[in-house]
């Protein structure tokens, strides 16, 4: 009987280490399914404020970009001078909206007596400083960065223009007829920012408007 007893004590021991083990056992299990619950209700939550956060729209002076929206056709003469080749000229100019509105994109060929041309435009908004930018690069390494004010159906470009090395102040003007389907455009060049001599005339005609939405 004795042996019997010492048997029965020593089973309940052994219950009791299992049953240990298998709490310690459903507990981390249990813990580790909460930390995955969390989880993925943390990520869960994450996508869907994005999903729910307004899409940025550009600023609303950039819907005066839009007025160029479209195919061009122009033609003008350029004066005789150090800095600028004279000569009538004839060119193409096509402008469309990018990146989801924010930036006008142009892209410019020209013929003239020095041959073909080629410029690519960037306009946009600039919210720091709270103005348009203008930036124009040509197939001759030249390039153009300022700023463009518009108002009304005048647009103004001033900034700094790189070519063949030298650098130049620049400024520029298109005024638009007010049906929007031509204009006439000036540009003015600089070596000291008081002297200026003006370089190109030309007349814009607007052949192909932007489609209608």
């Amino acid at each position: 009987m004795k042996g019997h007893e010492y048997d029965t004590r020593k089973s309940r021991r052994v219950s009791k280490a299992e049953t240990l083990r298998y709490l310690l056992h459903f507990k981390e299990a249990y813990m580790t399914r909460i930390s995955v619950l969390l989880f993925v209700l943390v990520v869960f939550l994450a996508v869907a404020m994005q999903a729910q956060a307004p899409a940025p729209k550009p600023d609303p002076e950039v819907k005066k970009l839009h007025a160029v929206v479209g195919h061009w056709t122009y033609e003008g003469e350029a004066k005789p001078a150090p800095w600028c080749l004279g000569g009538k000229f004839t060119g193409e100019y096509t402008c469309q909206m990018i990146l989801g509105g924010f930036f006008l994109q142009c892209r410019l060929t020209e013929k003239s007596p020095a041959g073909e041309g080629r410029i690519l435009e960037i306009d946009g908004y600039d919210p720091v400083n709270k103005n348009l930018t203008h930036d124009s690069y040509g197939d001759d390494g030249g390039r153009f960065s300022g700023v463009l004010t518009i108002t009304g159906n005048t647009w103004t470009y001033a900034g700094r223009w790189v070519s063949g090395g030298k650098q130049y102040q620049y400024k520029g003007t298109f005024v638009l007829a007010p049906d929007l389907t031509s204009g006439t455009y000036k540009d003015e060049i600089s070596l000291d920012g008081k002297t200026w001599t003006t370089c190109e005339e030309s007349r814009y005609t607007k052949v192909q408007p932007a489609p209608k939405k």
